[in-house]
């Protein structure tokens, strides 16, 4: 069983950044596809990025230039790097995980999911 841990939510102003870390507990696939999807009070979840085992990564239109997606896999660790922060960037950000070759994009069904980390932007 994957387990995913989401952590480095926060409350920063508005143009502030912040990272967000998603440590998964086995990260030895041949092939993959991770993302960070987000969900806003009274909103659907959305998402904001993928990458593959790859390395290549796609945006979420509203995210773009902004947030940067990486991942360290030998320390287990997908990142997400945002920057320039706005109110509306303000949700719970999951990251997940599904295995195997395959198209990676948002769309995708992901099999492993974390609990979430909130972000709050202030105006």
């Amino acid at each position: 069983q994957v387990h995913l841990v989401e952590s480095g939510g926060g409350s920063v102003q508005s143009g502030g950044s912040l990272r967000l870390s998603c440590a998964v507990s086995d990260y030895t696939f041949s092939a993959f596809c991770m993302g960070w999807f987000r969900q806003a009070p009274g909103k659907e979840r959305e998402g904001v990025a993928v990458i593959n085992s790859d390395d290549s990564a796609n945006y979420a239109d509203s995210v773009k230039g902004r947030f940067t997606i990486s991942q360290d896999i030998a320390k287990n660790t997908l990142y997400l790097q945002m920057n320039s922060l706005n109110p509306e960037d303000t949700a719970m950000y999951f990251c997940a995980l599904d295995r195997g070759k395959g198209l990676c994009d948002m769309r995708r069904h992901f099999e492993f999911w974390g609990q979430g980390t909130q972000v709050t932007v202030s105006s």
